[in-house]
């Protein structure tokens, strides 16, 4: 088994990556401890935010895979928890949140495993040094205990190189490996006599010498970019003598920079691949469209069932408002009409109107009338005021939990929309591959680049 580990950031990157169907036959999530989220970007989330709460860590997470040796039959779930213990003893992080994603890919199946490093209670981000020696020794006796064989490399203390996540990926790209580029560049190195036909080669070969951070960079003509020393598999070249090979008919000043370069593969790599049309991806295309709308058939249909819910609950309760507010009106009215008509029929009549409005008694009767409306009139607005106030407290507490039903379901969602970019950017790129190897004719030699040698 070959275990593939690194610090990293980026969670939600991550977790889109982990959960894409298009790469793996199967993405299952098989366990996630110490979040609050049931799904994995809302846990990769709550980890990101509790790294930026506590500390500065950037690379929060640390990722590891594991894939077991198909020539000796796949580990059952017993052997991958054994293993992920023994990791988690041996780095430091027993307990420590964790996330558990199995892909199943052409049949063969490889398990994913992200941890948060940080620390909620101390505050930091657990330390982790010599990670892949303590991986090696982890892998050693794990193989050893369940009687597994290992690669040549992994019996020696200091175990085997990683290939580089930007190296899986050109290949994914391409469909070239860096043993491919090797061989070609070695290719054109044992047969160039001088520096103008090695770089006559390099470019029949797909490549064009450029400089950078390094003083010569070869791009390839699907804008790769390698060290030229390290693409060259012969112990005895050190990086001085190429340089020293190169710099009379080639001197650093002269080549194009490393973007330069890449801009000038791009527009003629453009001209080779104008064929690549959509009509020849169109089925490929409408049957992952197709897979993307199921998946996310279950998420549309709850959220259009709360949505209803919600709208139905807001109705039920602007309704019971408007009642509430007609009550209180209705109540006021009645009470003034009551009134009005107590005072109606215990008005004075007769000798008792008379008097009343000759000694000015009525006047001071109307008055006292006004006084005791407009008190009554206050009382009901303030009333009303005070009703308002509390509905309308109640109706933001209504939006503010009916907002929080909706957030966790629109975040899936967003999940969802983040995976679909995804899955459509892999299918494009295994077109634009499968467009590039057959025009290479499923070999690993790559269109030539001569035009551009002298650029």
């Amino acid at each position: 088994m070959i275990p593939f580990a690194s610090q990293r950031g980026g969670g939600q990157n991550l977790a889109t990556h982990l959960l894409n169907e298009y790469d793996n036959e199967i993405a299952a999530l098989d366990q996630l401890r110490g979040a609050v989220a049931s799904d994995l970007h809302g846990a990769l989330k709550e980890w990101e935010v509790l790294a930026r709460t506590l500390t500065r860590c950037e690379k929060y997470l640390y990722s590891l895979s594991i894939n077991p040796d198909p020539r000796q039959g796949p580990l059952t779930r017993e052997q991958y928890m054994d293993y992920i213990g023994r990791t988690e003893e041996a780095l430091g992080l027993s307990g420590q949140p964790r996330a558990v994603v199995f892909h199943t890919k052409y049949g063969r199946e490889h398990c994913h495993v992200v941890w948060s490093r940080i620390d909620a209670q101390e505050k930091k981000a657990v330390h982790l040094a010599f990670d892949h020696e303590k991986l090696m020794r982890v892998t050693r006796s794990f193989a050893r205990d369940h009687g597994l064989k290992l690669p040549p490399g992994y019996e020696k203390s200091r175990g085997v190189g990683q290939e580089s996540l930007y190296e899986r990926e050109q290949q994914r790209q391409t469909g070239l490996s860096k043993a491919d580029h090797m061989r070609h560049v070695t290719q054109a190195w044992q047969h160039s006599d001088d520096a103008r036909s090695f770089v006559q080669a390099l470019s029949e070969k797909g490549y064009i010498l450029a400089t950078g951070k390094r003083p010569y960079i070869l791009v390839d003509i699907y804008g790769g970019m390698n060290a030229l020393p390290k693409l060259i598999d012969d112990k005895e070249v050190r990086t001085a003598d190429i340089r020293k090979f190169l710099d009379r008919d080639f001197p650093t000043g002269s080549l194009p920079t490393v973007e330069e370069a890449q801009a000038l593969v791009a527009r003629h790599r453009a001209l080779l691949e104008r064929e690549l049309k959509a009509d020849a991806r169109a089925d490929g295309l409408a049957q992952l469209q197709h897979s993307q709308r199921e998946r996310r058939t279950d998420i549309t249909r709850t959220i259009r069932l709360l949505t209803n819910r919600q709208q139905a609950q807001r109705q039920a309760l602007f309704g019971e408002h408007r009642a509430q507010r007609s009550v209180l009106r209705h109540a006021h009215l009645e009470g003034m009409r009551a009134v009005r008509q107590a005072r109606h029929e215990n008005r004075p009549t007769g000798l008792a109107a008379f008097l009343g409005r000759v000694t000015g008694i009525e006047h001071l009767r109307k008055v006292l009338h006004r006084r005791d409306d407009a008190r009554r009139l206050s009382r009901y607005g303030e009333q009303r005021k005070a009703l308002q106030i509390e509905q309308r407290w109640k109706e933001q507490a209504l939006e503010r939990r009916l907002k929080l039903q909706m957030q966790e379901l629109t975040r899936q969602q967003t999940a969802f929309k983040k995976l679909d970019r995804r899955e459509l950017a892999a299918f494009l790129r295994d077109q634009r591959r499968t467009f590039r190897e057959q025009q290479r004719a499923n070999s690993d030699e790559m269109p030539s680049l001569e035009p551009l040698a002298g650029c």
